[in-house]
This record gives structure tokens, C-alpha cells and sequence, in this order.
């Protein structure tokens, strides 16, 4: 496993963990905001949705505009 292998284990794994705390925690605040307005929980959990991709794409962007990313060998 080189270095960059490595380094991008560990991204992966901090993203995922916090995904994982987001998402459990999610019903929770779905009941609360829903409490307050049913458009707002709608809302956040779209964004909590496409956040957690949103992370991925905008590290594969930093990563080719660094020359390391997946097409480079």
C-alpha cells in the first residue's frame, strides 16, 4: 500500500465515520425540524443526502487538479 493509497484510506474512512454519525443522529432531527415546519426536514435531509456526495465529488475534483488523482499513474 503506497502513501497516496494509504492517505486516501484514511479520507475515506473520517468521511464515512461522520456520514455514519449524520445519518444516525438524522431521524432526531428529522422529528424536531418536522416539528417546526415538514418542508424544513424535508429539506435538510435532501442536503444531508447530497452533501454527503457532494464530498466525495468535490475530492476527486481537488485531487485531479492536483495530479494525483485516479488517472494518474
Amino acid at each position: 500500500m503506497t502513501r497516496n493509497d494509504r492517505a486516501s484510506a484514511i479520507a475515506t474512512a473520517i468521511i464515512l465515520a461522520g456520514a455514519f454519525v449524520l445519518f444516525y443522529f438524522m431521524p432526531q432531527i428529522m422529528l424536531f425540524l418536522g416539528a417546526i415546519s415538514p418542508w424544513l426536514a424535508i429539506a435538510i435531509a435532501v442536503l444531508c443526502v447530497l452533501a454527503f456526495f457532494a464530498v466525495f465529488w468535490l475530492r476527486g475534483l481537488y485531487r485531479q487538479r492536483h495530479g494525483n488523482g485516479p488517472d494518474q499513474v
